[in-house]
Order: structure tokens, then sequence, then C-alpha cells
């Protein structure tokens, strides 16, 4: 079994020391291991000390970006570059504990291809619980992945699932939504939580407002990336329907009331303006499936010279 580890750091120097001590004692019972730090443009000292390290440390592995790029995008590289049959992601501020990895593990070993950690005892201030459980609530609702703590840092994936989804954005939230859409399985366990003894926490109260948007890009662009005319057809019928109503509607005053058409000019001006909408929108959609049907007949073609070759 080989087991990779990502952790995005950003600005964490004070916790550094102890969580590379703990990991080291939780991670010395597996064959093949490895820790790989993606530093997310810190500048409180994080990039030295890990740099020195990294180097005199052969199982731990240093990213360097130069600038503060984002979580997912940290996530992402890491994916990117782990060997492991088995990844867990977790934060570096030491209130993910290492010693929950080997619970983690045990339950992929059940089957599961993500297992996401859920704080349910959580040491944060009532602040950060309450709008928690609210941004848990409405993604359990709408992506029916039936978890209770998408955020948790603390998470379990097989290696064929950080290769079959992409993150960036915020969508680091979501990888459990993402992994279900893509019909792998999903659980969670219960974890150890630990109050936050160094630093600061990176998140505002914006990220909920990010939250919201980047769960519209989970349920609408993602649901309907391989169909879009589904999406864009969807309104369309709605927004003709609508206009042929309010044409008929118009008619029906002027040839069954004999009242004027410029008694209902306006009424006659919104039907048009819905049927030229909807026949956009289908435009659309009809559009999104050629450049689909397009982008996927060239990766067949990809894919036939590769096996010639």
């Amino acid at each position: 079994m080989y087991v990779s580890i990502v952790i995005p750091v950003l600005n964490e120097i004070d916790s550094l020391p102890q969580l590379t001590k703990e990991l080291s004692n939780n991670l010395k019972g597996y064959d093949s291991w490895e820790v790989i730090f993606i530093d997310d443009g810190s500048t409180d000292g994080s990039t030295t000390w890990l740099s020195q390290y990294c180097a005199s440390n052969e199982n731990f592995i240093l990213i360097q970006f130069f600038r503060n790029y984002g979580k997912s995008a940290a996530l992402s590289e890491g994916f990117k570059i782990s060997n492991g049959d088995f990844i867990i992601t977790m934060d570096a501020d030491l209130q993910d504990d290492p010693s929950e990895i080997k619970n983690l593990i045990a339950k992929l070993d059940e089957g599961w291809d993500v297992v996401s950690g859920w704080k349910k005892t959580r040491l944060d201030p009532l602040s950060k619980r309450v709008p928690s459980k609210v941004f848990n609530f409405i993604t359990r609702l709408f992506t029916g992945v039936k978890i209770h703590d998408f955020n948790c840092g603390l998470k379990a994936y097989r290696q064929s699932v950080v290769k079959a989804i992409d993150i960036y954005g915020g969508l680091h939230r979501y990888i459990p939504a993402l992994a279900g859409q893509k019909k792998f399985r999903v659980n969670e366990i219960v974890v150890n939580h630990r109050a936050r003894i160094h630093g600061q926490s990176k998140y505002g109260g914006s990220r909920f407002l990010h939250g919201f948007f980047d769960l519209i890009t989970i349920l609408f662009l993602n649901r309907f990336i391989q169909q879009p005319l589904h999406l864009f057809g969807s309104f369309g019928i709605g927004l003709l329907s609508s206009g042929f109503i309010t044409e008929i509607l118009v008619l029906y005053y002027k040839y069954w009331l004999n009242e004027p058409f410029s008694r209902h000019f306006a009424l006659l001006i919104l039907g048009v303006m819905l049927i030229v909408v909807g026949i956009q929108f289908f435009s659309i959609g009809l559009l999104g499936e050629l450049l689909t049907k397009t982008n996927h007949g060239n990766q067949k073609r990809i894919k036939s010279i590769y096996k010639k070759l």
C-alpha cells in the first residue's frame, strides 16, 4: 500500500514542527508513503522551514507557489503528482488529527472511493459553526450526497478519484459532490477535531457567498456539461411557450373582443421578445451540443492514434 498525504500550507510556521513529527509517527507503519506540502504563497517563513525539512527527509516533498492561488489550486497540484494508492488531504493548522489517517484508510478498505471526515464535535467559535451547518445542509439537500461535513479538510480518496475530478476556484469544498456526480462511492467517519493553537483562520465571511456560486457551478455546469441542450433547451421551451401564450392572448383581445392592437401593444412586444429570446436559448444549446460532439470526436481520434502508435 502506497499512501500520499497532500497538505496545503499558508503561513503555518508555528504548526509545522509538530505536524511533521505527528505525520512521521503515524505513517511509519506503512511500507511506502509520501507527504506533499503545497506552499500557497506563505510569507511567514513557512517556505524556508519546509525547504530545509524536505531536503533532509526523503518522504517529504515541497511544491512552492510564488503567490497565493487558493486551496483548490494547491490540492489540484498535489493530486497531480501524488503516487499513492490512497490519497489523504488535511490542513496544516493542527486542527486535523494525523492519527485519523489509519481510520480513513480502514474505511476505504471497506470498498468506498471517498471517505470524508466529520467534525461532529467541532472546536470552533459559534460564528463558524452555525454558518457551516447551514452550508452543509444546503449542499446535502441539493447534491444528494448524504454526508455532514463537506468542508472538513481531512478526507481520503482512492487514486482513481483524484485523477478523475477537476477542481478550481473554490470547488475544493465540493469534492465529495463532484465524486458523487461521477458515480464514486462516498461515505464519512467521525474524526477528532482539535482547537487551533497557532495562527489565525484563513477564511472570512466571504467564503459563504463564494461557496453559493460554486454550488451553482456544481449543480448546473457540471451536470449539463455533456448535454448543454438539456439546460438551455429547457429555458428555451419555457420562454417560447410563454411568448406564444402571450401572442395568443393578444389575438384573443383583437379578434374575439374586437379590441385594437394598440391597446395591447406592450403585451404584443413582450410576446415577441419572449419568442426571440427562447429561440436564442435553443440556438446556444445547439451550438453547445455541436462543440461537445466535436470535442468528443477529437478525443476519440487522439485515443485511436495512441493505440496505433
